[in-house]
């Protein structure tokens, strides 16, 4: 059904008002999913027309979209949508800042540890002396990517096994928000064989210590880029430093689709959500500021790659990574992350005057608020 905007904002307003533990009735369940429906064909025709405006707009295969010279395009993330995923390795539980856009904000003095001298891969806890065990029993990825939280809080324990995968031909990727970085430990790095190294900018708010850092990392690390989620004050920081950043010698520019979770949905209250493809649950402005970026970069021939890191790419990668691993067609691990449907934090963009639906019909008999739903 084309529910319009007035009747979903009344039904919202009304879902948002019940019990957490109380689930919707059918008839109320395909209003939810219609007005979800809804509010993404709008985003998606905000979105075509943006990328429409973008000259040198390529895809890597229909999974994701970028702008500059294939040749700089993360190897990370061609092993992510189009190799055996991101094999993601975990250690470190720290972090040494709080970022609102961060996915595990407000608990991060509440992270498990992973155990101490282990590391986590594929939800298996191994020592160092290990890793030979596991590369000569299992098929070695084409990728891995060292994640959770802030590795540079003790670097000093990755560089033996970055030396074990670089000895294996595995291609290996960190992040990390860059203020912890020396010229001493990015040598490290590079010598123990790091091939890719991403700096989430935004954390910092674009510090001109971190953009120092980038450009000592492109001296020792073959592949160097930004990846960070794309908000309103990143961009705003961004254009200040612009070719301050670009002078670095950077390779490429992720910018990421913020997505929210429950723990960090609070921050960005008020704010204009939607669902896309009923899983992230993302601000519609997000991906419009990766099209403003990429267009910018495009008309002014930028000599990186600026990606489209959004959620259809997640989505891919989803699909890509389960058809590697043997799952069943049509097998992804891309989900809605809230176990309850946050219906209330819907309800701005319902009332935003500036969002219209595309197409509205009234409702059948039966879907009206003074109906009986059944």
């Amino acid at each position: 059904m084309k529910i319009s905007k007035k009747d979903a904002l009344l039904w919202f307003e009304f879902f948002a008002s019940l019990p957490e533990d109380e689930e919707l009735l059918p008839r109320q369940q395909e209003i939810a999913l219609a007005t979800f429906a809804q509010i993404e064909a709008a985003v998606d025709a905000r979105n075509e027309k943006l990328m429409r405006d973008i000259p040198g707009l390529k895809t890597l295969g229909g999974r994701t979209y970028y702008v500059g010279e294939e040749s700089r395009f993360s190897k990370g993330c061609r092993s992510c949508l189009t190799g055996t995923g991101l094999s993601a390795i975990r250690k470190t539980n720290k972090c040494n800042i709080q970022c609102k856009f961060c996915y595990n904000y407000g608990e991060l003095d509440r992270i498990p540890p992973i155990g101490e001298g282990m590391w986590q891969i594929g939800g298996t806890k191994f020592y160092e002396k290990d890793i030979d065990l596991l590369l000569s029993i299992q098929d070695k990825p084409t990728g891995v990517s060292y994640v959770y939280l802030e590795p540079f809080m003790e670097i000093e324990q990755y560089y033996g096994i970055i030396a074990k995968f670089r000895a294996a031909g595995v291609y290996q990727h960190m992040y990390t928000n860059g203020l912890l970085c020396t010229e001493e430990n990015l040598r490290a790095l590079g010598e123990a064989g790091l091939d890719e190294l991403r700096f989430n900018l935004g954390a910092s708010g674009c510090s001109d210590k971190v953009i120092e850092n980038i450009r000592i990392a492109k001296k020792y690390i073959p592949h160097v880029g930004i990846e960070t989620p794309m908000t309103p004050e990143f961009y705003e920081a961004f254009m200040r430093k612009k070719a301050q950043v670009l002078a670095t010698g950077l390779d490429f520019m992720n910018c990421a689709e913020l997505h929210l979770n429950p723990n960090n949905i609070g921050n960005y209250d008020g704010e204009s959500l939607y669902i896309a493809r009923l899983g992230y649950i993302s601000p519609i402005w997000s991906r419009e500021i990766t099209f403003k970026i990429m267009k910018m970069a495009d008309a002014e021939k930028w000599p990186i790659v600026v990606h489209d890191c959004s959620n259809h790419t997640k989505f891919a990668r989803g699909l890509n990574l389960r058809g590697k691993e043997g799952g069943c067609f049509g097998a992804s691990d891309y989900c809605c992350e809230f176990p309850v449907m946050p219906y209330a934090a819907f309800l701005p963009i319902l009332c935003d005057e500036s969002f219209p639906f595309l197409e509205e019909e009234p409702l059948p008999h039966g879907y009206n608020p003074g109906d009986i739903v059944l």
